[in-house]
């Protein structure tokens, strides 16, 4: 039994002997492919193939560029020789109507000029600067004489913006809505308690087509009442004009 045992173990000496050449001479064929792969790749291409595997994780987040603020903070500048100008009506509260022109804040809450009824600011036409602001209540107070007054007064060839804050039309009379006309108003017989309107117009010549002069908007009452039981109404919607005009008057 012995015997036996002794020539099936040398019986398989051969058999392992030949796998172990064989493992050994793919280890070493294995080596050198790679010493092969790397003497025939240059070291900067591996090294920047790293590298960029490395920065997609680093690269910055793309934003959009903040845009850049334009005059009466529109969302893009007026065309070169043209004015911009930005009227917006007021209600109640810090809802202040404001008028801007060239960047400039002609009527509004910080130039102190804003009041209830109807604001007016004068402009030369020409050389783009102001000639007068004037704020007249034609709520409480009987103004529309000197309004109309203060309209018809204006030089030849004067822009004139008009905005209403709060309410403009409880105690306008007939000579002020008429001369509002004359000037070029569609809207001005149709204003009721606390309309938000805008207006646009020049004396003397004719405005550049295409520009936006009028608007008025209907209100819509938010009622809330306060502690001591008394009803406040605020107007939820407010007119807005604003654009560029054109280069020069017409005849």
């Amino acid at each position: 039994m012995q015997r036996r045992q002794l020539r099936s173990v040398t019986g398989n000496r051969p058999a392992g002997t030949l796998r172990s050449l064989l493992f050994l001479c793919a280890s070493v064929c294995a080596w050198y492919a790679g010493y092969l792969l790397a003497e025939f790749i240059p070291d900067t291409s591996l090294s920047s193939v790293a590298y960029r595997i490395q920065s997609i994780s680093k690269r910055p987040i793309l934003k959009a560029p903040v845009p850049q603020r334009q005059k009466c903070d529109h969302w893009a500048p007026c065309p070169p020789n043209t004015y911009a100008y930005r009227l917006l009506s007021g209600g109640v509260r810090d809802k202040y109507a404001k008028i801007c022109f060239e960047d400039e804040l002609l009527i509004g809450e910080k130039t102190g000029n804003v009041g209830r009824g109807i604001n007016v600011a004068i402009v030369n036409y020409t050389t783009g600067k102001v000639i007068a602001t004037q704020y007249f209540d034609t709520y409480e107070d009987d103004n529309s004489g000197a309004m109309t007054r203060f309209i018809r007064g204006a030089p030849v060839k004067s822009l004139l913006f008009m905005v209403t804050h709060n309410d403009g039309s409880a105690r306008l009379k007939e000579d002020a809505k008429k001369a509002i006309e004359e000037l070029g108003s569609k809207e001005i017989r149709t204003m009721r308690f606390r309309s938000s309107w805008v207006f646009l117009t020049a004396k003397g010549f004719e405005l550049p087509a295409g520009i936006q002069r009028e608007k008025m908007v209907s209100i819509v009452w938010a009622a809330t009442r306060k502690a001591a039981g008394q009803l406040q109404l605020s107007v939820s919607e407010y007119s807005l004009c604003t654009g560029c005009r054109g280069d020069g008057p017409s005849a």
